[in-house]
């Protein structure tokens, strides 16, 4: 039973009960006494102790701790705060300039988005008739909390930070910047942290390999699907929900073996860098394979929705795609993990909506079941009166 921490104005009456209690036959409370003035100082200073008291049993367990010493509990089973990511940094934007074929563009060339954020040429330009094309990296923030503030789609105006003779200065992205993610936050910090004490390692089981997944930066939510390959192979699969929501959380790259493992062919990108990660630590014998999940787009029709405002259909959705978020998986029942949605699921999360009674989900009729593999994302919302 948790305890009744008593309000302000209970403790000021508490007090004044007290000393009234200790004087009898006078009237010690009169507006202008000096025990009235005394009793309503040490209330407050009751209530600051309560707040301290409080704020110390929040910070004395991993459940409730907050910023370093969730760090701290965390850091006591090796999760640590993922850093924030540069757009970029991972899988290059590309950015395009009109201009007289051959001029140089030189790596390190600071070019400038119309709202100010600088970006960092990180290749040679390459020509193309009379257009350049440059990789680049959003810059990292003085702070190094943010990162989601260089993402940018394809068409963005950009601008060189320093003319060059020979090429326009305004230009255009034509690789969209993607992979910009701010400082993980407590609650995800949190919820890799309780599986990792939730999970005692056992020298490379099933969960070992979801831990060590989740240790790489930007991975959000993994599985493990052992001999999903053949006998002797596991299969690791991940999702980057922040860094790749550009991709609707998918990670970018080829499936594949980390790059030290002679059995097979290397993963690229986001999921090379997961087999790379967990290449030291698997049992030494075990061939990873780092693996994207399939999209298992799943189409709605829903009726009873005449009267839904924009605002309440994009809610709908949200709410459809939270669900998938947090019950979908690749994994199927015979691979030990329950590969269903069950669709009393969406149902109670579009009734929480406020105003959105006497709807009916006419399509799917029935529990979304997938293949090993496959992760469902929400597609088209049909609107029905």
């Amino acid at each position: 039973m948790p305890y009744a921490r008593p309000t302000l104005t209970q403790l000021r009456a508490q007090v004044a009960a007290d000393i009234q209690s200790g004087l009898p036959g006078s009237d010690p409370l009169l507006r202008f006494s000096s025990l009235n003035i005394l009793g309503t100082a040490l209330a407050g200073l009751a209530q600051l102790q309560y707040g301290y008291t409080d704020w110390v049993a929040k910070q004395s367990n991993p459940f409730t701790a907050e910023e370093e010493f969730l760090e701290a509990w965390a850091a006591l089973k090796n999760v640590f705060r993922e850093a924030a990511t540069q757009a970029g940094s991972t899988v290059p934007g590309q950015i395009t300039f009109a201009g007289t074929n051959g001029t140089p563009l030189p790596i390190g060339t600071p070019i400038a988005r119309g709202d100010g954020v600088g970006f960092t040429t990180t290749s040679a330009g390459v020509w193309s008739g009379s257009n350049v094309t440059v990789n680049a990296v959003a810059n990292a923030d003085p702070s190094g909390l943010t990162g989601a503030f260089g993402n940018c789609a394809i068409g963005t105006v950009m601008t060189l930070g320093t003319a060059i003779a020979g090429i326009n200065s305004t230009g255009s992205v034509s690789v969209a910047f993607t992979g910009g993610a701010d400082v993980e936050k407590d609650d995800s910090l949190r919820a890799r942290m309780l599986q990792a004490y939730q999970n005692t390692p056992q020298g490379g089981a099933q969960n070992d390999y979801v831990t060590w997944a989740l240790q790489v930066n930007g991975v959000t939510r993994a599985w493990c699907n052992p001999n999903g390959f053949g006998a002797g192979t596991v299969v690791v699969y991940t999702m980057f929900d922040v860094t790749e929501a550009a991709n609707n959380g998918f990670p970018q790259g080829v499936s594949g073996v980390a790059a030290l493992e002679p059995r097979g062919t290397p993963a690229t990108l986001d999921l090379l860098t997961v087999a790379n990660w967990i290449f030291p630590l698997r049992p030494a014998t075990a061939l990873v394979y780092s693996v994207a999940p399939t999209q298992q787009v799943v189409n709605f029709t829903i009726t009873g929705t005449s009267s839904f405002t924009t605002a309440m259909k994009s809610a709908i959705a949200s709410a459809i795609s939270g669900v998938f978020v947090l019950y979908g998986s690749p994994l199927s029942t015979a691979a030990g993990q329950n590969g269903v949605i069950d669709l009393s699921y969406i149902e109670s999360a579009i009734a929480a909506i406020s105003g959105t009674q006497g709807f009916v989900i006419t399509s799917p009729t029935a529990n979304i079941v997938g293949t090993t593999g496959q992760l469902p994302v929400l597609g088209t919302i049909t609107w029905l009166p």
